[in-house]
């Protein structure tokens, strides 16, 4: 039995080693048969027959530039992706439409699908821009064409509109509109020069006005002295206070159209408080209640009163205010009663809600002549309106708190509130383009514009087109269009300068103010004194009417301008007949006739010398200095109308001052070069002559050279802009 079963194990064993045996041989069979799939082919035909170990890959079944990798499994290759801009399994490729799928190209611009990729056609009319093209949906997504606007209007061709119209640019297009001032037609037509101040012949202007050209190129007119209107029809104005004897038919309703209500007095306001058509200055009832003026009435209309004392405004009633019992005060912003019932206000005339008080004394910054230096006495002995502690003035300019230093501005302007005046600042609008050099000049200097758009082409912004300054006063109407701090012709807040303090010989002036500030009267026999305006200029056209409503006494009028202090101004008097002041200490002092225009640089300020001083005709050592006189020796008539013109150039020290009665220049200074005071303050000036009416009062800033063709002119005079 055991001799059975050892044999059976031996049987069982070379049988095991027989089937590994053919477990090899089927595995090398298997391997033998794969190589040949892989590496061989059957020949088709008739004759077939197997071609060993052949690739796959040879030729390239993929699509075209598509890469193709061998490989064990059937069918023996594998091909790769498609090539960007295709979609498909590699063996079969087709077109991605990018145009369909991405919408890459500019609204308006065709897209353009190609195999592959895409493009985008040129920006359409009216818009400019880079041509796009690529491949692929990621790409188109991600670079999408743009295009921007093109300003038809400032491509030097006004955008193929006539030259002299307006051409307003919209997106994408441009409309051709109206010709711009100055010109008339249409696009048609085309656009002609209107009547223009180059030729009488051509002026739309009166014969008796004048043209003026204004910042925008645009033309207006104005009446020649002696003669009132729009500029367009002027007629007589015997009195010079800007209304014609009789009324005028112009088309504007202008109201220096219409007729004068006192034809031989001037009145630039038209003040008729009863209504009666006969103006308050040549009324005799002026309030209309049956009692004349000059009888017992003390006070034939209202009028209020303000002045500064020691710094500071204060104010006063008298007889011609009312029933002499109201008193009030006017001030920028303040209507009313004033706040003087509230002890704890340390400015009761200023509005200043926060109370500011930087030096801590009993005066508010906004009411303070040193801010910043405590002083509690506000004493400033030279009227300038700095208070003694913190007087100094190093430019010359009249400003001690000077923004400009080293360069006479006495106006102060700071635009961009930078702490820098904009005399001394290259960039007064603070928006990265230069007010005068390279790549300036800054088309509007005062207000922010770094792209200096300018439509059309005439040198001024599109955003200060109309209002140089931007301060909502438009340039014709704007005393000052290239400052915002100064829009009108307005006295009504001034400074009563008495020259002669001590004095006892007379009373100190008495200022009424009328027309809005544009008309001061001066009622009495008084002092020596000035009504100075608190609007500090640079360079500045001064012109005004001068009337003695009176046939009593015969001394001197005048205005002043260049306004430091009370002891260093010019002023322009006018003296009627020869006298000998009556007091003769400190020194005798006599008055000759005539027009005289003066440099007071007085060392010891407001007393008997500047006094006597300035009564002399001539010079006085220490105190004034004669500049011109008007060689006819003529003085004033009484009840007669006079209109003064000056320009003053400080930065150069320019003075030109011009009279005349009528339409008739009477005296001319000619060019007079000082450089005494570099600019200040204007204003009015009277001594010992009451019922003095300054009327139809005008000032206007200007930095302009003047008289560009005398050749007997200082070279900085003919360059341009000064100021």
């Amino acid at each position: 039995m055991v001799t059975q079963l050892t044999l059976f194990n031996q049987i069982l064993a070379e049988l095991r080693d027989d089937i590994r045996d053919q477990v090899k041989e089927m595995s090398l069979i298997r391997n033998t048969i794969m190589e040949c799939q892989v590496c061989g082919e059957w020949e088709s035909g008739a004759s077939s027959r197997w071609h060993p170990c052949r690739s796959h890959c040879s030729p390239n079944p993929c699509f075209r530039g598509v890469d193709c990798m061998e490989v064990y499994e059937y069918p023996g290759y594998r091909c790769g992706p498609c090539p960007p801009g295709l979609q498909g399994n590699g063996t079969h490729c087709t077109d991605i439409n990018e145009c369909a799928h991405a919408d890459p190209c500019f609204p308006g611009a065709s897209c353009i699908n190609t195999v592959p990729g895409f493009h985008c056609e040129a920006c359409p009319r009216g818009y400019k821009g880079t041509r796009v093209s690529g491949v692929g949906i990621d790409y188109a997504r991600a670079s999408k064409q743009v295009c921007n606007d093109v300003d038809e209007c400032n491509d030097g061709n006004n955008g193929g509109c006539d030259p002299n119209s307006i051409c307003t640019n919209t997106v994408g297009s441009f409309k051709c509109g109206p010709c711009r001032l100055g010109f008339l037609g249409n696009q048609s037509q085309g656009c002609l020069p209107a009547r223009t101040c180059h030729s009488p012949a051509h002026s739309p202007c009166h014969v008796h006005a004048h043209c003026l050209f204004e910042r925008n190129g645009a033309v207006s007119c104005s009446c020649n002295v002696g003669w009132a209107g729009n500029g367009n029809v002027c007629g007589t104005d015997t009195d010079i206070d800007g209304y014609p004897d009789q009324a005028l038919p112009c088309m504007d309703n202008n109201k220096h159209c219409k007729q004068d209500n006192c034809l031989l007095t001037p009145n630039s306001g038209q003040e008729d408080a009863d209504n009666d058509g006969v103006g308050d200055q040549c009324d005799d009832d002026a309030d209309g209640d049956g009692i004349k003026n000059v009888e017992h009435k003390p006070c034939p209309w209202t009028r209020w009163i303000l002045w500064r004392e020691g710094g500071r405004l204060a104010q006063r009633g008298d007889c011609r205010h009312g029933h002499g019992d109201e008193v009030r005060a006017w001030w920028p912003g303040v209507q009313g009663r004033p706040d003087f019932l509230s002890p704890q206000d340390n400015c009761r005339l200023f509005p200043n809600k926060d109370q500011q008080n930087s030096d801590t004394d009993s005066f508010g910054d906004a009411c303070d002549n040193c801010p910043n230096v405590p002083n509690n006495d506000q004493k400033d002995t030279d009227g300038n309106g700095e208070g003694d502690a913190c007087d100094n003035d190093v430019d010359g300019d009249g400003d001690t708190k000077d923004n400009c230093p080293q360069l006479p501005n006495s106006s102060q302007l700071d635009s961009d509130n930078d702490g820098l005046g904009d005399e001394c600042d290259g960039d007064d609008d603070n928006d990265g383009v230069p007010d005068y050099v390279p790549p300036g000049p800054d088309n509007c200097r005062l207000v922010p514009n770094p792209n200096q758009k300018d439509s059309d082409g005439n040198g001024v912004g599109d955003v200060c087109e109309d209002d140089f300054d931007n301060d909502a006063v438009l340039d014709p109407l704007d005393v000052c269009p290239e400052s915002a701090e100064v829009t009108l012709t307005d006295f009504r807040a001034y400074q009563t300068v008495v020259l002669d303090p001590e004095g006892d010989a007379q009373i100190d002036p008495n200022w009424v103010v009328l027309n809005q500030g544009m008309e001061i009267v001066q009622t009495m026999n008084s002092d020596p004194g000035l009504a100075v305006g608190y609007t500090a200029f640079n360079g500045v056209d001064f012109e005004g009417t001068f009337h003695v409503n009176t046939v009593t006494d015969d001394d001197y009028a005048g205005f002043l301008f260049s306004y430091q202090d009370s002891g260093r101004f010019y002023v322009v008097m006018w003296k009627q007949t020869e006298q000998t002041y009556w007091q003769a200490t400190p020194f005798r002092a006599v008055a000759q006739p005539g027009l005289q225009l003066k440099a007071v640089t007085s060392v010891s300020g407001p007393g008997e010398h500047l006094r006597n001083a300035l009564w002399h005709t001539g010079h006085t050592p220490d105190q004034v200095r004669l500049l011109w006189t008007d060689p006819r020796n003529v003085g004033w008539r009484d009840k007669t109308s006079y209109r003064w013109q000056l320009l003053h150039r400080p930065q150069v020290g320019y003075i030109r001052v011009k009279l005349y009665e009528g339409p008739q220049l009477v005296a001319d200074s000619g060019v007079v070069i000082d450089t005494a005071m570099r600019g200040g303050r204007l204003g009015v000036f009277c001594f010992s002559q009451e019922n003095i009416i300054w009327s139809n009062l005008q000032y206007r800033c200007n930095g302009e050279a003047p008289d560009r063709d005398q050749p007997d002119l200082p070279y900085a005079l003919m360059g341009g802009p000064i100021s």
